[in-house]
């Protein structure tokens, strides 16, 4: 079992490193287009080589963690503004060739070697169920760069090497199923084999999504089946499961986990009580209130249920602290490893 943290890196307490030493850093169109070719060049340069820095430095925290902690995120933005006209032909020049694929694969080489899980989560606008053919073909674009980077990585051809994938969600309501399966379509072989899908809040719940069980892995985001069906701690030996877990054809799942906000009352609530999604409703919460995410996983009867879906998935913690936010999961892992028995849950533990 892995949990992992999501992109970014905060210094936990003692710890002297500045967060710039570990964060990757982006730009924008607008500051690119002011440059003249050569420029943007050479500020891409500079970006690349810092970011490479960082994720090197990040990988490299990560696999000096225990094992259970060794599973990262990689942010999309590691090779700046990729796909936009305004940066792309800059990419194919050899100042930047030479450095981006070396790099990587200097990178995907540690990570393998310390069994490091890695993946890739592009932004909500990457969409394959989608009636909006521009939408479309900008999002293949991104899944064509995601799946570049894992190559140089090393994490390209075949099934979900090593557990890497790139995670999206399924996209607008109305294409439906259909629609997605349409655009799945239009993916490279190995774009489709590194490809997972997730639930959300609104559009594509789980039972939504398990008819493309048998096309490419469910990952089970916790806290959105929650937020979904507005209330339900799915519990580790729900049937859907089997098939969530059937999906990833012998690797071993990812799900994502996060918890709400601990002030969503103005008492805060109940740390060893699992949140009462209908109750935070009757007390006039809006559900949008609910679907955001925690600094850190404070909850304590969401993070034993957490640590029961262990059993079957990796978890990334999706928490405003990230990297600290997941090393709370890990420390409830280990000492729910050491205790006598399980803590007993509070009411509401399995279903609604």
């Amino acid at each position: 079992m892995r949990i992992g943290w999501c992109c970014k890196w905060l210094p936990p307490p003692g710890d002297p490193r500045p967060a710039t030493a570990l964060n990757l850093r982006d730009t924008t169109v607008a500051a690119l287009s002011r440059l003249s070719p050569a420029q943007a060049t050479e500020k891409l340069l500079g970006l690349v080589q810092g970011n490479l820095a960082a994720l090197a430095a990040q990988v490299e925290e990560a696999a000096s963690a225990p094992p259970l902690e060794r599973c990262l995120r990689i942010i999309s933005s590691v090779l700046p503004l990729y796909t936009h006209p305004v940066a792309r032909p800059r990419y194919d020049e050899p100042a930047l060739r030479d450095l981006i694929e070396p790099g990587l694969a200097a990178i995907g080489v540690r990570a393998r070697d310390a069994g490091l899980r890695l993946s890739m989560h592009p932004g909500q606008y990457c969409l394959l169920a989608t009636d909006n053919p521009a939408a479309l073909a900008s999002s293949v674009a991104e899944l064509d760069y995601h799946t570049e980077v894992m190559r140089w990585l090393g994490l390209a051809g075949g099934w979900h090497p090593g557990g890497a994938h790139i995670n999206i969600h399924g996209g607008a309501r109305a294409p439906g199923i259909e629609g997605f399966r349409r655009g799945f379509a239009l993916l490279a072989e190995d774009t489709r084999a590194l490809l997972t899908v997730e639930n959300d809040e609104a559009a594509y719940g789980l039972d939504d999504l398990l008819p493309l069980a048998e096309t490419l892995p469910i990952t089970l985001d916790l806290h959105h089946h929650w937020c979904f069906t507005r209330g339900e701690h799915i519990a580790p030996d729900d049937p859907r499961i089997a098939l969530v877990r059937a999906s990833w054809r012998g690797t071993r799942p990812m799900g994502h986990l996060s918890a709400p906000r601990e002030d969503l009352l103005p008492g805060g609530l109940d740390p060893d009580a699992l949140p009462d999604f209908q109750a935070l409703l009757a007390a006039g919460l809006p559900a949008r209130e609910m679907r955001k995410h925690s600094d850190r996983l404070w909850n304590r009867a969401i993070n034993d249920w957490a640590v029961a879906h262990l059993a079957w998935t990796d978890l990334e913690v999706e928490a405003k602290a990230k990297n600290l936010a997941s090393h709370d999961l890990a420390e409830a892992t280990r000492a729910a490893a050491a205790a006598p028995a399980p803590r007993k849950l509070a009411s509401g533990a399995a279903s609604r």
